[in-house]
């Protein structure tokens, strides 16, 4: 009985939590300025507020190191239960400050903790001069702090964050990465420390989705199109698997034109230049994205 009461306590948390976080997007990274998605007031670019999916995120361990495995487990559920977690993308999501992690640099006579990511998918890891931040960036410090480890992190295409773990060059990645089945090729995954979503980000005086209130209308919005139409998305991520195909996600193709980029902000930005028509990626950095490119524009 004590068993079963404590797993309907964890499933509850964990639902409020994610509940919490839903809230706190919709006023970090710059914040809400109370209006719906078709008050643009000239904004360049706006997202549309609807999940396109359903994914969780997790950390990629090396699978010859089981011990890690287990001590990363161990440490999301620690900072889960003891509220570190929230803290941390307290500093994204709320009314924080990001923290700024140091990366050393690697040498193997040291006792180091080597995470793989891609520093250009902000809230969860971006770059500020020679400083990481963003939340992996900051659960990864407090992981090497946690095991005694000095903390490396290497920056790489998110196409090369998995590989670099099969290939052994580095310990974990920690990239905002999809639980997916062809990654596990690659790394053993973590428990499921974040549920996320794709969106689509659109130009500021673009109103055909604006009455859309569920993924099935948009999907089918985007299907009645052809390929001279052009959407961006971040390579090797779930919005081109959205675009492009793919069974496991129950993702059908889209018959547009998927135009790959390093990172979301290049495709944003190629979008405001005119050169691509909407753009996928998932919804914490759509809204990040959106927000810093309209700051400017």
């Amino acid at each position: 009985m004590e068993e079963k009461k404590m797993k309907v306590l964890k499933k509850t948390g964990a639902i409020m939590l994610m509940a919490l976080m839903s809230v706190m997007l919709m006023t970090g990274c710059g914040g809400s300025e109370g209006k719906d998605q078709g008050e643009t007031s000239g904004k360049a670019l706006k997202v549309i507020d609807v999940d396109l999916s359903s994914e969780e995120y997790a950390f990629g361990v090396d699978k010859d190191q089981p011990e890690l495995l287990k001590q990363t487990n161990d440490f999301i559920k620690e900072i889960v239960s003891n509220g570190k977690f929230d803290e941390i993308c307290n500093h994204y999501f709320g009314d924080g400050e990001p923290v700024a992690v140091t990366s050393a640099a690697p040498d193997e006579s040291k006792d180091q903790l080597v995470v793989a990511t891609n520093a250009g998918f902000e809230p969860f890891e971006y770059t500020k001069g020679d400083k990481y931040l963003g939340i992996d960036m900051e659960i990864a410090d407090a992981l090497a702090k946690k095991l005694g480890k000095e903390l490396v992190i290497q920056n790489m295409d998110f196409d090369a964050v998995c590989l670099s773990i099969g290939q052994h060059k580095c310990d974990i990645a920690m990239s905002g990465l999809t639980i997916k089945e062809s990654r596990r090729k690659y790394v053993e995954f973590t428990d499921p420390y974040y549920n996320a979503s794709q969106r689509l980000i659109v130009k500021g005086d673009d109103t055909e989705f604006d009455a859309m209130k569920d993924a099935a209308s948009i999907n089918a919005a985007l299907m009645a199109k052809d390929s001279s139409v052009k959407i961006g998305v971040q390579n090797g991520t779930t919005g081109k698997m959205y675009c492009e195909g793919d069974e496991e996600a129950g993702f059908e193709k889209l018959p547009v034109s998927t135009v790959g980029y390093k990172n979301g902000s290049l495709a944003c930005q190629d979008m405001i230049n005119g050169n691509i028509d909407y753009v996928i990626i998932d919804s914490a950095p759509a809204k990040c994205i959106t927000d810093a490119l309209n700051s400017m524009n």
